[in-house]
């Protein structure tokens, strides 16, 4: 299995993926081979401030950087040596299994829809976020990728959430419900409305009616669906926990599930390769459990189950 990993990308580049890697290469040993992309003089300074041989890792040479502030279409295709372009174009060409960075996050998202393409029968691929709750992970879809949409588009990212859950995370049937302002069905704006009939009748899903915010924590669904306007909001609020509270309740369990570094970030959904979006500020921490992730992602054949389900 060969996982890249973008040493360019995140707010502590290149200490933070390129210690994940180490933490990860370390647990899964032989079954896993780090490609670490990026500036070759900057990563080959970092292992050796490690102390590392500068044989473990393979290296691929990306000297550019998309900034956060670069519009992500654009920049995707003018710099080809950038280690978001690179890792990518790696997934694509079947040199690497798998692709993880913490940069800019519109380019991975441009990026990986460009580069990999959508999987036959996707809308739009959907960006998903985990949200604890009693020792367990609900899934939401979508935060951020997608701010307007159809009630069509609601509707796959269930699925494929749906999918993702069952195949990756091994819960057999995953309930879905949809973020609404109320329970009942007549609820809600128009959007809500008729992604309440059409999820209803979807065969493949299983539809157990709107959730409010207040059922969040009581993990009434295994997945949630909403605009990314209105996941993306919740996700940063359910981040704004920790920071609040990890202070003063530096050992409470709650307080505690709700750091990032649990999960550090997941694939992006319906694209017909694993690339896997993390935290701008991720630790070594976090890129070891997006490396983790992704290897679930391979090893259960997420892709194929994709194709499989979408099947026209």
């Amino acid at each position: 299995m060969r996982i890249g990993i973008d040493v360019m990308g995140g707010d502590f580049f290149p200490h933070a993926p390129i210690a994940g890697a180490i933490l990860a290469q370390a647990e899964m040993g032989d079954k896993l081979r780090m490609v670490l992309i990026g500036d070759t003089q900057l990563i080959q300074a970092e292992l050796n401030k490690l102390n590392l041989p500068l044989d473990q890792f393979e290296i691929l040479h990306a000297p550019e950087v998309i900034g956060m502030d670069e519009h992500p279409a654009k920049a995707f295709v003018a710099k080809v040596h950038s280690s978001i372009s690179v890792g990518i174009n790696s997934v694509k060409s079947n040199h690497i299994d798998a692709f993880i960075s913490a940069g800019n996050t519109g380019a991975m998202l441009v990026g990986s829809v460009l580069g990999l393409g959508n999987i036959e029968g996707v809308l739009r691929p959907t960006i998903g976020a985990l949200y604890p709750c009693n020792g367990k992970f609900s899934l939401f879809c979508d935060v951020g990728a997608n701010t307007d949409c159809k009630p069509e588009h609601l509707v796959q990212f269930a699925l494929l959430g749906s999918i993702y859950l069952r195949e990756v995370m091994g819960i057999e049937s995953p309930s879905v419900a949809q973020l609404n302002v109320g329970e009942e069905r007549t609820k809600g704006s128009q959007l809500a409305q008729a992604t309440y009939e059409l999820l209803e009748a979807h065969p493949d899903i299983r539809f157990i009616g709107n959730a409010e915010g207040r059922d969040l924590n009581r993990q009434f669904a295994d997945v949630y669906v909403c605009d990314g306007f209105t996941g993306n909001i919740l996700l940063k609020y359910a981040e704004s926990i920790y920071d609040l509270f990890h202070d003063r309740f530096p050992e409470d369990a709650v307080v505690n599930s709700f750091n990032f570094e649990n999960y550090g970030g997941l694939p992006i959904l319906g694209v017909k390769g694993v690339s896997v979006i993390g935290h701008g500020i991720s630790t070594p921490k976090a890129f070891h459990q997006m490396i983790r992730t992704a290897s679930d992602a391979i090893r259960s054949g997420l892709i194929e189950k994709f194709e499989k389900a979408l099947k026209v």
